[in-house]
């Protein structure tokens, strides 16, 4: 009876009223306890609502049935199939969708819906390989940011070779735990390429200069990679470089130079298709007839086994640099061998000659910059030591110069307390008591009487307005101008200090933290 009027009053109510009550109707089919008429009704009201022209009233329905387990499944189906205001919320979080419709979601829907999908928790690998193949650049980016996805390392590489020329993309990637070495290379190349366009766009380079300056850095770049890989990685590398064509001559002189041995057998043993062991023990015994067999068989010229053979000798002599702020480097010292070594030879072509030239050049100008680099760095601390000192010493300088000062200021303590004695002594022998204090006042401390007086008081104290004492708690002071209260008389009030000092007898004047001072002027 109820969904009947319920259905007679959406035909005139304006759309958000609809949109509310949908919204209550679908909570009311989740939570409440309806017969099974009532629930057959509600569920053909909402399925009626699937056709409304609002899209307020099926977003609203879209919110409610996101995350229930138990909501309708051809609403679900129907809601995630609508545009993409409404399907996001059903998209994203509800569990009644399969993967077999997530995927063609992705690969019919828009940018909106499929950055939805991406978001899902627990993401199996059929959904992202399905966005890493098709999704747009917001989606693979919202994929890599979602760490519940079950991310294969196929689509991570898809992923990098349709958008890594993208910085955003390039840097999620990077984040990426346990990140393929042949993605890092790829990841390389493109910022390589998206660099040569620009400077080449703006005319800052010549595009042969600066295609030939970014095969460099890439091979400088793919040493540094592979320095960081080993074992299986190592040799998925080096077959990945064979498939692009990257594996040639310069790379693989460049490796051995730089002392990677291991790139260096990796590649030998890649080209020729020997064992890895049997490679390694040919390399470490520095055969002649042997070494030359195996150059040869992974296809070296052999205008460059002179050089390989030399640049192996002065290995064993001199010894492989490690790296530098993780990047493995030629060495200075095995360049100038080599090629002094080749540029005597008659069977060393000209394009080797010209490779290790450009070797030698390279090497020595990073020389020069980490040298320069040692330098600064010494210098620098070299100025915060002395900067250091410095500071120490004023501190010193100050401390010293405080106890000093606090040195004379005791001693003229000492002899003004010397002077001012003599002065009271000579006050009270010329004077009785009560003239001096009828006449001039010098003394205000908590109690004052003439028989009290010690060396100290008069340096210590100065004279003050007068006071009388308000309250006779000798625990609190609650002192008041003697002006606001009539003068008492004198005996009045040598009677109350000499009672005051029966009681408190030793007092000492000096204590500084003694809170319960008390000023009583005559």
């Amino acid at each position: 009876m109820i969904v009947r009027q319920f259905i007679t009053w959406v035909r005139t109510a304006p759309a958000g009223e609809r949109a509310e009550a949908t919204r209550c109707l679908a909570r009311a089919w989740l939570q409440s306890d309806l017969s099974e008429d009532d629930r057959a009704a509600a569920e053909g009201a909402l399925l009626m609502h699937l056709d409304d022209a609002s899209p307020l009233v099926r977003q609203a329905m879209s919110e409610v049935f996101a995350h229930a387990l138990d909501a309708p499944p051809a609403i679900i189906a129907a809601l995630a199939a609508d545009q993409a205001s409404v399907a996001i919320p059903i998209l994203e979080h509800s569990p009644l969708l399969l993967d077999s419709d997530l995927v063609d979601i992705v690969a019919i829907g828009n940018s909106e819906t499929q950055c939805a999908i991406a978001r899902r928790f627990d993401l199996p690998p059929s959904i992202c390989a399905a966005i890493a193949e098709v999704g747009c650049p917001a989606s693979t980016l919202e994929l890599l940011e979602n760490r519940a996805a079950q991310l294969a390392p196929f689509s991570v590489a898809r992923i990098a070779e349709r958008h890594g020329h993208l910085a955003a993309i390039r840097e999620a990637l990077l984040t990426v735990d346990d990140l393929p070495a042949p993605v890092r290379l790829g990841l390389a190349q493109k910022l390589s390429d998206t660099l040569t366009k620009m400077v080449t766009a703006r005319d800052w380079l010549a595009p042969d200069r600066a295609r030939r300056i970014a095969d460099e850095a890439m091979e400088r770049s793919t040493v540094n990679i592979a320095a960081q890989t080993c074992g299986g990685d190592l040799a998925a590398l080096v077959s990945h470089l064979r498939s692009i064509g990257q594996l040639n001559t310069g790379l693989i002189l460049r490796a051995l130079l730089s002392g990677h041995i291991e790139l260096f057998e990796a590649a030998l043993a890649d080209l020729s298709g020997l064992p890895s062991s049997r490679v390694a023990a040919i390399v470490h015994d520095r055969g002649g007839a042997g070494l030359n067999a195996l150059l040869t068989k992974a296809g070296l010229p052999v205008s460059t086994h002179r050089a390989f053979r030399v640049a192996l000798e002065a290995s064993s002599e001199i010894g492989f640099i490690g790296t530098v702020g993780g990047a493995t480097r030629l060495r200075r010292r095995m360049v100038e061998r080599v090629l002094t070594q080749c540029e005597t030879s008659e069977t060393v072509a000209e394009p080797l000659l010209l490779l290790l030239r450009r070797f030698a050049t390279e090497s020595a100008r990073e020389e020069a910059r980490l040298f320069c680099d040692d330098l600064a760095a010494d210098d620098f601390v070299g100025a915060l030591s002395a900067q250091a000192v410095e500071e120490a010493g004023c501190y010193e300088a100050y401390q010293a110069g405080n106890a000093a000062d606090a040195h004379d200021a005791d001693d003229a303590y000492e002899t003004s307390k010397v002077y001012d004695t003599y002065d009271t002594y000579d006050t009270y022998d010329t004077e009785d008591t009560h003239d001096a204090y009828e006449t001039q006042v010098r003394y205000s401390d908590s109690v004052e009487t003439a028989r009290y007086i010690d060396d100290y008081a008069a340096d210590e104290y100065t004279a003050r307005e007068a006071y009388a004492v308000v309250n006779s708690d000798p625990l609190y002071h609650d002192d008041a101008l003697a002006e606001d209260y009539p003068r008492r008389d004198d005996g009045s009030v040598q009677a109350y200090v000499d009672a005051a000092m029966d009681r408190f007898d030793g007092y000492d004047r000096f204590n500084r933290n003694y809170y319960y001072e008390r000023r009583i002027a005559a």
